[in-house]
């Protein structure tokens, strides 16, 4: 199977989860922002998302006007985060809580538009 098309079922599958996660007990965002002042879970949050960013990259780095480039910015993404978490942790937290605390309703919408975007292209549901 095509790289593309597993990235995409994962971090499809992955972004509904965490949407309807998030959607069911927001009290989980609000304990995540807490975890993240603890310097250990910060550490480990930071290497989790530069190893799957990294892993996404090495496997998917195309640059291709199509729900590729969305997979590429996923992996991007998770890169710059992690190596902002762990070189500026403070900064970054901050940062991350004042994006959340006024695009919370955007970030929710993105989610899940985007995790049911990236399941339609791997499984065909519906043609666009």
């Amino acid at each position: 199977m095509d790289n593309s098309l597993v990235l995409a079922k994962f971090w499809g599958w992955y972004l509904l989860i965490f949407f309807f996660v998030l959607s069911l007990n927001p009290k989980r965002i609000k304990q995540i922002f807490n975890d993240l002042k603890d310097e250990k879970f910060l550490i480990l949050f930071a290497f989790m998302a530069i190893i799957f960013g990294l892993i996404n990259i090495l496997l998917h780095n195309i640059w291709e006007l199509s729900y590729k480039l969305i997979i590429t910015g996923i992996g991007w993404l998770s890169i710059i985060i992690g190596l902002a978490l762990f070189i500026f942790p403070k900064p970054t937290v901050n940062s991350l809580i004042l994006i959340n605390i006024k695009l919370v309703q955007i970030i929710y919408l993105l989610l899940f538009f985007v995790g049911l975007y990236l399941l339609n292209i791997s499984y065909n549901i519906v043609l666009i």
